[in-house]
């Protein structure tokens, strides 16, 4: 029952085949036996899951049934404040701060009758590594398997079974970094489109909320409901966009597909770009056009990103840094004192390089209705304790598993992009194939992620949890 889908699941408490509150128990339960050696809940809320779960219950005998949300149990990434609940985003600083209000995205879940479960884990204010106070999450593919930076917590919960979806946030990969290492679907959606009014804050102009699930279905469920206008936050989309789940099953004939063999294979694993090239004949067999295209030159952009996302993060916790320095782990510090070093004209000239790289990127997108490539990387070992270290110490190891030339452009540029499974290694850890699209064109996204699901069984392979 824990690795039914949202949907499926949500099918059955519409039918009621089961309970709110009985699924609700199932799932503590799980939690309560399996995070013990999985970490991936900085908090579990139970009494808060099941008074949700009980008023859903209660709501849907009177024929009160507000939709696939309603009943389900899900978690959210530590970012997003809980009113009442400590949010500490992986901090040392934050680790008493309990917000007096919600975040819209959690607002709207409850309001779609969503239950929350608990906050999850990630690395210390979103970035790389992780602060000594707080346990790190494994693998349950692997427990000395990376868990994909930020969203870990998240990437971890929903591949071990511990909820039905959950909420990540990604600034240059960090929905789909863990989407990668854990196997499941990650969703960046547009800039905008969903509020960021209640989340901690890494580099504003990167950051985006978005769903992490195991079928790109139930990604555009929880995309439609965490999505729209807010107007506690001045960046989010003004206007209602058409809902993905009503127009998903739109069918995929004719639709084109730019690939750019050289982008897409430059230092990467080679048993990984079969695994690309294989879905991408899948795709064809459902009508898509594949296109050959030239992406530009992505030598750069990780250093662009450096300078403005530290620059824009030092900003962000220049309440507590550098006055509370000593508070702060190994690679957060050395994250924020970078950050704290660059120089208005440094930040200006990168931010300058990359609207040129924007301008570049988005006219390849232009001609085609989407992009694929890899995803984040490839799922690899980590030493113990290694993610308690520096900045450099953390990078220089994963660099050769890291792929943010895959992962960058989509958070330069605003626009949306999916992740989901399209393969395993001889290994048995998951691969990862990633879809790009113009901004505001989730429906194309996933109506071509839910097309490929239907077709292949990647996305139903699950750990031993």
């Amino acid at each position: 029952m824990h690795y039914l889908s949202l949907l499926e699941m949500a099918d059955l408490i519409r039918s009621r085949q089961i309970s709110p509150v009985e699924l609700t128990k199932i799932m503590l339960d799980r939690i309560n036996r399996l995070d013990r050696e999985l970490h991936c809940f900085a908090q579990v809320t139970t009494e808060l899951a099941l008074d949700s779960a009980r008023k859903a219950e209660q709501e849907i005998q009177k024929g009160h049934y507000k939709g696939p949300l309603h009943g389900i149990p899900v978690a959210v990434k530590d970012l997003c404040y809980t009113s009442g609940i400590p949010t500490r985003g992986g901090l040392r600083v934050l680790s008493h701060f309990i917000p007096d209000y919600d975040a819209t995205v959690i607002t709207k879940l409850k309001s779609a009758g969503a239950v929350l479960l608990g906050k999850l884990t990630l690395t210390e204010g979103a970035v790389g590594g992780y602060h000594r106070d707080f346990p790190i999450p494994r693998n349950p593919w692997g427990p000395d398997l990376w868990t994909g930076s930020s969203s870990s917590g998240s990437g971890v919960a929903v591949a071990a079974g511990l909820c039905y979806g959950a909420l990540g946030t990604d600034t240059g990969g960090s929905i789909r970094f863990p989407a990668m290492a854990c196997g499941i679907t990650g969703l960046k959606p547009t800039y905008g489109r969903v509020s960021r009014y209640g989340v901690l804050p890494l580099a504003e102009s990167f950051d985006h909320v978005g769903p992490m699930t195991r079928t790109v279905a139930d990604a555009a469920v929880i995309l439609d409901a965490i999505s729209g206008p807010d107007p506690n936050d001045p960046t989010a989309i003004k206007l209602d966009l058409p809902k993905i789940w009503d127009q998903i099953d739109t069918d995929i004939s004719g639709l084109r597909i730019g690939y750019d063999p050289r982008y897409s294979s430059t230092n990467v694993d080679e048993n990984l770009i079969l695994a690309i090239e294989n879905s991408l004949n899948d795709l064809q067999t459902m009508g898509a056009e594949i296109v050959q295209v030239q992406l530009p030159d992505v030598s750069e952009i990780r250093e662009i990103w450096k300078i403005i996302c530290t620059y824009q993060a030092a900003k962000a916790h220049s309440a507590y840094y550098p006055s509370r320095a000593g508070e702060y782990g190994d690679f957060f510090s050395d994250f924020l004192e970078f950050g704290f070093n660059v120089d208005r004209e440094t930040y200006v000239g990168a931010t300058r390089e990359k609207d040129l790289f924007n301008a570049k990127f988005l006219s390849v997108l232009t001609r085609v209705d989407l992009l694929a490539c890899p995803g984040a990387g490839v799922p690899c070992s980590i030493p113990d304790g290694l993610l308690y270290r520096s900045m450099d110490e953390i990078r220089s190891y994963l660099n050769p598993y890291t792929y943010f030339q895959f992962t960058i452009p989509a958070n330069f540029a605003g626009v949306p992009s999916l992740s989901f499974p399209c393969g395993i290694s001889a290994e048995g850890h998951p691969y990862t194939l990633q879809l790009i699209a113009q901004r505001n064109s989730e429906v194309i996204l996933c109506s071509v992620g839910r097309s490929y699901q239907k077709l292949t069984s990647w996305h139903m392979t699950f750990p031993e949890p």
